[in-house]
């Protein structure tokens, strides 16, 4: 028997579990790169710099109704820059690309059809 506390899904419980999908997948990556990826099964979102890999899939999972295969994590280190004879830091960026099951996609263009 072990003791100590369990620990709790966070989304199992929620009740606004929806929104809390929302904070965890930031903005999808709309670039040539992630365009070329995603000919291989693979999307680019940018997360939560707190989000971890079982959070991220959770929130793929329940938002776009895909089947996630793997998700890989990276961190983009935020540039110092001179704006105007100050010295100013960009955020740092946390981007995860997701490897979707084959036969799996996700449309992120957006539009009616």
């Amino acid at each position: 028997m072990k003791l100590g506390r369990k620990k709790k899904d966070a989304t199992a419980a929620a009740p606004n579990a929806r929104a809390y999908h929302y904070d965890i997948i930031v903005s999808p990556v709309i670039t040539e790169k992630s365009t070329a990826a995603s000919e291989h099964n693979k999307v680019l979102f940018n997360v939560h710099l707190d989000a971890s890999k079982a959070d991220i899939k959770s929130a793929v999972e329940a938002l776009f109704n895909v089947k996630v295969a793997k998700v890989n994590t990276l961190v983009r280190q935020g540039k110092t820059k001179r704006f105007k004879n100050v010295m100013g830091k960009h955020s740092d960026v946390k981007k995860a690309i997701i490897t979707l099951v084959a036969g799996q996609t996700i449309n992120l263009e957006g539009g009616a059809r």
